[in-house]
């Protein structure tokens, strides 16, 4: 049987962590993808900007990656929990 997650719990683990989201609902490939190029992306800015700028400014790639990766883990998740729902749905008519 096919464990189900909550989407919600799926969204509050992409906020908290990038790529935790993707590893919940068993795509970790995904998720240390994302978790990776918000590490790239945040080094990356961190050294091309100049010290007087903020923290966020100083981390603006990573962090748009990690916006980026959060919705995604939802919609995944989601639809994930949809198609469990229909499959759980139609078996138990049966």
């Amino acid at each position: 049987m096919i464990k189900r997650i909550n989407p919600y719990l799926v969204l509050a683990l992409a906020i908290v962590l990038p790529g935790a989201g993707h590893v919940a609902i068993r795509e970790a490939p995904r998720g240390l993808v994302f978790a990776f190029f918000v590490l790239f992306f945040s080094v990356l800015t961190y050294m091309t900007t100049t010290p007087d700028q903020s923290f966020i400014g100083r981390h603006a790639g990573g962090l748009f990656v990690w916006a980026l990766s959060i919705p995604d883990a939802y919609r995944r998740a989601r639809m994930r929990y949809a198609t469990t729902n229909r499959i759980a749905g139609t078996s138990a008519n049966r």
